[in-house]
């Protein structure tokens, strides 16, 4: 199969519109606190969709992980887990230093890490990447990225100037820059570890293919593997939550139990880490203005956390598709998904009207952010196609 990084920037939009649309679903359950919803939806993100795809779409599955050395079993995983702690400590990040200059701090270190440590650690990164024309080329579309991720968190930062008090309080209570900032650095560290644990699957890769698989789903056996030490470590959060809050019972029973008169528990930053669903859970004010509900929809709940548990998995099933396509400079794949997250995210969030009332100026810094990071994914593309060429 020749690469085609063109097609490949493709599949990290279609990924980056997975990633940043599988949070919509989520809002629509009702009567469920979010450790309930995030593992409900959880064990198809990362146990059922990733098995029944590899399944259905590779050969031998069994047999190729069977085969599949120790050490790139171990250290996928492993990185699963670390990626896990990375989403965990999120939380904490939004609670010292507010959503936007969080995120970004978060989101920055998560790209750079995520993009330029596989390179290193490989030893090509003088060679392949500063000392060639596409290597620096695809270098300059990274920068691009981390400077629309940084305007994208001025841009956010200015609306929530623009707050009540009341909002303000709900999204930042306990600013802290010290501790905010060490927390940042190890969110944004261990979020990176994702891309660590696709690089220790090669080998599984090599084998799959091997065996028959078509190379465009060569990825596919890796991200089960990598997503089991992800599950684990978001399992173990969520039912400690669940203990924790007495609200392990709303897998069973529609009546409603541990919620805000609104019906829908009350997250902290703590009890929500996630990215995503931080950036657009809604305030404690707006939940407690919600209507009560008597009885919870416990099969429409399950149905919508289905859809977006899969929603979420597809984000890496693009990606390991488009990183097929990028050829030597493949690490450069995780610059393409970030950046593409982020776009579709925010994209969403004016479609829901969460900018609405933000201000002149965040909407002009959002404008310039998303434009800075469509560049981004253009100039690591074309560094790639340069790459195939000389």
């Amino acid at each position: 199969m020749n690469p085609n990084p063109a097609v490949g920037v493709l599949y990290h939009w279609l990924g980056g519109l997975a990633s940043g649309s599988f949070y919509v679903p989520y809002r629509g359950v009702k009567g469920w606190a979010w450790e309930t919803f995030w593992l409900a939806g959880g064990f198809f993100s990362w146990i059922i969709a990733p098995w029944f795809l590899a399944g259905l779409l590779t050969k031998d599955l069994f047999a190729v992980l069977h085969e599949a050395p120790a050490s790139s079993l171990m250290w996928a995983v492993f990185f699963g887990l670390l990626w896990g702690v990375g989403g965990l400590t999120f939380g904490l990040t939004m609670r010292f230093l507010g959503l936007s200059l969080g995120m970004a701090m978060v989101l920055g270190l998560c790209a750079a890490f995520g993009t330029l440590m596989p390179p290193i650690f490989s030893g090509i990164f003088m060679s392949q990447v500063v000392g060639t024309a596409s290597g620096r080329v695809i270098l300059l579309g990274i920068l691009v990225c981390l400077l629309g991720i940084a305007v994208a968190g001025l841009a956010g930062i200015s609306k929530e100037r623009n707050m009540s008090t009341e909002q303000k309080q709900a999204v930042i209570k306990e600013f802290d820059l010290k501790k905010g900032t060490g927390v940042a650095i190890l969110s944004g560290v261990m979020s990176a570890c994702f891309a660590y644990g696709l690089a220790a699957g090669d080998p599984i890769k090599a084998i799959t293919v091997k065996h028959g698989t078509d190379p465009l789903w060569q990825g596919l056996p890796v991200l089960i593997v990598v997503l089991v030490g992800g599950f684990t470590t978001n399992f173990v959060w969520c039912v400690w939550l669940n203990m924790r809050n007495h609200t392990g019972r709303q897998y069973f029973t529609s009546v409603p139990s541990h919620v805000g008169e609104g019906g829908t528990a009350l997250e902290t930053a703590l009890d929500a880490p996630s990215r995503e669903m931080a950036e657009h859970m809604p305030s404690s004010v707006a939940v407690l203005q919600a209507p009560a509900i008597k009885k919870v929809p416990m099969l429409r709940n399950y149905l919508l956390c289905a859809l977006a548990g899969t929603t979420w998995y597809f984000q890496f099933f693009f990606y390991s598709m488009g990183e097929t396509q990028m050829g030597q400079y493949k690490f450069s794949s995780w610059t393409l998904h970030m950046a593409s997250i982020i776009i579709f995210s925010s994209l969403w969030g004016i479609g829901l009207k969460e900018w609405k009332g933000a201000g002149t100026r965040a909407g002009g810094l959002l404008a310039l952010a998303l434009l800075l990071l469509v560049g981004s994914t253009v100039i690591v593309g074309y560094g790639n196609y340069l790459g195939l060429n000389h």
